[in-house]
């Protein structure tokens, strides 16, 4: 076989520079791993875009109140009556907040109910919000007397509640993940050292991709949330372990052909480079669709996910390659490849193995088994009208307990159900009554006031049936005025995170806007309404635009047409049969509330992008050895050399998305399973029956309109069987003969 006539200290030189450089980055990027909740916010608000009403609300609401303190909800209730002790306990609760750190200024005096049952105070959190909630909850609890149950309920409640959901995320999700994959490694390559290595390019290129997206994140050019977080650690770890496990596949055939690991790498490099990039491509510009979006959380996602994909592409290119020739065959050990050693016959009754009697059963029954395969998954793919993809209340994101929630149906038993979380009304000044009066005309609008800083409350009586505070204060009231406009509060009588709140904020809109047109509303509810209806937007948008680019990059890397949309259509029959299959699980079998409108777009992405891999890497395949083969012949040997290392990959991106399913966040798992049985779906039926079956029965013609098409097949067929290849330098096994097409309904190639 022919040398490259590289000289021995240059490869031994270039793996080691490259091992170093990777060394490096991650010795540097892995002490970020704990360190990027410092550049994360959860902040619902900051992630709409800047023409959402909220969002301009919530950018005015420091200057009128003089600060952007978070506002919690402390409840005191008892069943049967509050005593005086009850009360004297929590007066003196009250009294000793000044002593809790992260405690605003402006505590509200306790407040009961008219029930005589219930106690609450509405508590500014100025500090780390989560450490401040918890700091009251404590305090709370040791306040209360025997019977009297404390709740700390509001935004700052749910916020900390969110927070403590996400707590695992860059620790427990990152260890199920790997010893998931790890498993799977093992079982797969029977090798104790072939998965460390597999596993460790997934771990650097993690590393390397946290440490660009902290930076990034820090200086404001990317926006980092909880959800983001998750998802980049899952993506990077999966999608490198892909990669790396098509080179792997193509190491190990090289490794019979090639004496030397430089040749051997040199031939797998080659072999593989192509369907790596176009796969790692194709999901980077799926995720880059993202950017259409008017959700910034959503913006975020995409160049993070993006970063994270190319440094999987980078070390699954460069990293493994690296350490794979320093180790050689004993990386395989016990099972190493020997140099000369016969391959694995892929195709005829010779053949041996799980995906040569899969490509037999193609062969001979290739339209049943399409066609069957298809009514299977149209048949999963009824249940998506089941779907309930229109929001989720705020406590219901948190899985298993929430104090916030429970909180928030004692409070609702008690007082307005949106008490501490008001409607924030922002209007001309001069129009102050006019808007209080059109607000409590709305159903769902319990009570108004406006914004007042020289307040003893923070607010003051407004409308024109307003009456006086029944006690006296020290200066006659006056709203707060910004460039002439006013905040006015609507406390709304439902829960601010359910329906009918929503539907109020709607009403609230529609009524100070006859006003005054340029009236704006605002608040957590306002917040939760116009996310959900920007994501729906986004939705309709953003989907048409990634089929529209993959189909194109498909186009490229197949040089054919009907091959890519025949794809693409299998691709998106699997995703509506993920999803429909999910909304029956998530309402029959879980008991999910619903789901967020973003939920459908980013399983989309994900599965599509995702999917579509292992559609390339089983066509590219196809292609290279139809070039040699024959159509139908290269379809079935590109099944059956395929068949393992793909089906390995989908488990394994199956498994890093379960591993989702331990962080309690309710988007969070339902991705986790849509995602997971997506990718299984794709990679048991359509790659390995649905698309083989169908190219089978199409014949040549599946390469329509390309070159490939053109040629008699039958030619190429009988030419390769007389032609030698250079195995080595197309990456795969020589082929001295070529068996004659199987028998069945197509003997015509």
């Amino acid at each position: 076989m022919t040398r490259s006539g590289a000289p021995r200290p240059l490869r031994v030189l270039i793996p080691a520079l490259l091992i170093l450089a990777w060394l490096a980055a991650a010795s540097v990027g892995g002490p970020y791993f704990g360190r990027i909740s410092e550049v994360s916010s959860n902040d619902q608000a900051s992630y709409l875009p800047a023409s959402a009403e909220a969002t301009k609300v919530s950018e005015l609401q420091p200057e009128f109140a003089s600060g952007d303190d978070i506002p919690a909800i402390v409840l005191f209730v008892r069943d049967g009556g509050l005593t005086d002790d009850d009360r004297d306990a929590i007066t003196g609760f009250s009294d000793g907040l000044v002593d809790v750190e992260g405690v605003g200024d402006d505590v509200s005096p306790p407040i009961e109910s008219e029930d005589g049952a219930a106690i609450e105070l509405f508590v500014p959190i100025a500090g780390e919000v989560d450490e401040t909630v918890e700091a009251l909850r404590d305090a709370a609890a040791a306040s209360a007397t025997a019977g009297l149950v404390a709740y700390v309920t509001g935004p700052a409640g749910f916020t900390a509640d969110l927070v403590a959901g996400f707590a695992g995320i860059d620790g427990l999700l990152l260890i199920v993940a790997l010893i998931a994959v790890f498993v799977i490694l093992l079982i797969v390559y029977r090798s104790p050292l072939l998965p460390f290595l597999v596993l460790g390019t997934a771990v650097f290129s993690l590393a390397a991709s946290i440490l660009a997206v902290w930076w990034l994140a820090y200086a404001g050019v990317v926006q980092i949330n909880g959800q983001v977080q998750g998802i980049l650690f899952i993506l990077v770890i999966g999608a490198a372990t892909d990669y790396s496990l098509l080179y792997v596949s193509r190491y190990r055939e090289a490794l019979r052909d090639a004496e030397s690991r430089w040749d051997a790498t040199r031939a797998a490099v080659r072999g593989s480079i192509e369907p790596i990039l176009a796969s790692g491509g194709t999901v980077i510009v799926g995720l880059l669709c993202l950017l259409f979006s008017d959700l910034n959380s959503n913006k975020a996602l995409g160049p993070v996910a993006a970063i994270g994909i190319g440094f999987a592409l980078l070390g699954a290119l460069t990293l493994l390659p690296a350490l794979l020739m320093a180790t050689g065959r004993v990386a395989f050990w016990p099972l190493r490849p020997t140099y000369g050693s016969a391959h694995p016959v892929l195709v005829g009754a010779d053949a041996r193995g799980i995906w040569p009697r899969v490509g037999r059963l193609v062969s001979r029954h290739a339209r049943l088994v399409w066609v069957v395969s298809t009514v299977v998954l149209l048949a999963g793919a009824v249940g998506v009208t089941q779907l309930k993809a229109d929001g989720v209340p705020q406590s219901d994101l948190v899985l298993g307990e929430s104090q916030a929630r429970d909180g928030q149906v004692a409070l609702g038993e008690h007082f307005p159900g949106g008490s501490g979380s008001p409607a924030l009304i922002v209007g001309p000044e001069a129009q102050i009554d006019e808007l209080a009066d059109a607000a409590l005309t709305v159903d769902g609008v319990d009570s108004v006031a406006a914004v007042s800083e020289n307040s003893p409350t923070g607010t003051m009586p407004v409308g024109s049936d307003a009456e006086p505070f029944p006690f006296p204060t020290p200066v006659a009231l006056e709203p707060t005025v910004v460039d002439g406009q006013v905040m006015i509060q609507a406390t709304l009588s439902s829960a601010a995170d359910s329906s009918a709140a929503e539907d109020a904020v709607i009403g609230l809109r529609d009524a100070v806007q006859q006003v005054a047109p340029d009236a704006i509303v605002g608040g957590v509810t306002a917040t939760a309404l116009d996310t959900t209806t920007t994501s729906i937007r986004d939705r309709t948008v953003i989907i048409p635009i990634v089929l529209v680019v993959i189909l194109l990059i498909l186009m490229m890397l197949l040089r054919s047409i009907l091959a890519p949309v025949l794809l693409l259509i299998s691709v998106v029959v699997s995703f509506a049969t993920a999803l429909g299959v999910s909304a029956l699980v998530f309402n029959g079998v879980l008991g999910f509330p619903g789901a967020d409108p973003a939920v459908p777009l980013y399983a989309f992405v994900f599965l599509v992008a995702l999917s579509i891999d292992y559609n390339i890497f089983l066509m590219t395949r196809v292609r290279e050895e139809s070039l040699v083969h024959g159509t139908r012949q290269g379809i079935l040997r590109g099944l059956s050399v395929t068949g393992g290392v793909i089906t390995s990959a989908g488990v394994v991106l199956a498994a890093t998305f379960a591993a989702l399913g331990v962080i309690p966040i309710l988007f969070l798992a339902q991705i986790a399973f849509i995602v997971a049985f997506g990718v299984l779906l794709d990679t048991i039926i359509v790659r390995s029956l649905l698309v083989p079956a169908l190219a089978y029965d199409i014949g040549r013609a599946i390469w329509w309109p390309s070159k490939l098409w053109r040629d008699d097949a039958g030619h190429r067929g009988a030419h390769a069987a007389t032609a030698p290849v250079d195995a080595v330098a197309h990456g795969q096994h020589a082929a001295p003969t070529v068996e004659a097409p199987p028998a069945g309904n197509h003997a015509r190639d």
